[in-house]
């Protein structure tokens, strides 16, 4: 088995356990369009692709286990110690630990590589394919009401269009996103 199969299957076992702080939601949900996302990404746009697939499946890793709150950093932390397991070379490890810490759009993004910006990016689109997940999010984690919740999640899109760095990203998301202005305004 390649080390990115074993990533994905960490990943999706993490998200089965019933200490998994989302559930098992955010592995079909978020994950597999991220990771697809990001392979078409890497086909167009290059990169290492093996940093890019890994770093994707392991990108909110850190959420899974230990809540939204840094889990950039404690992702790449988490990968770090999975993948020194796997004994995937050291330098290829801060590679992918560089795509993790480098993923949120809502933190001041120092991205550098085009892997970096592919796993962001990636991370951005994939909230396009789940906007059941915002809602819920909305709902059952923030407490909003509907017409709160609605606003919250169109806001939410905006934010993560305005965020879009390649046109090719934005010519694949931009018929979701002229959906939802539609189905949320």
């Amino acid at each position: 088995m390649n080390v990115i199969e074993e990533i994905k299957i960490f990943v999706e076992n993490e998200c089965k356990k019933p200490s998994s702080k989302y559930g098992y939601d955010p592995f079909l949900y978020h994950f597999i369009p991220m990771v697809e996302y990001a392979e078409k990404l890497s086909d167009e746009l290059g990169g290492d692709k093996e940093i890019i697939m890994i770093a994707s499946w392991l990108h909110d890793i850190g959420a899974i286990i230990y809540g939204r709150k840094d889990h950039h950093i404690t992702g790449a932390q988490i990968a770090e110690e999975k993948l020194k397991e796997l004994k995937y070379p050291i330098e290829r490890i801060e590679l992918v630990k560089k795509c993790i810490l480098n993923h949120r759009g809502s933190q001041k993004n120092n991205a550098e590589s085009i892997e970096e910006h592919i796993v962001a990016e990636a991370d951005i689109m994939s909230n396009f394919d789940n906007i059941g997940g915002i809602f819920k999010a909305a709902f059952v984690y923030e407490g909003k009401d509907q017409g709160q919740a609605r606003d919250s999640v169109r806001e939410k899109l905006e934010n993560k269009w305005k965020q879009l760095h390649f046109e090719s990203s934005k010519k694949i998301i931009r018929p979701k996103y002229e959906a939802m202005k539609i189905l949320l305004d």
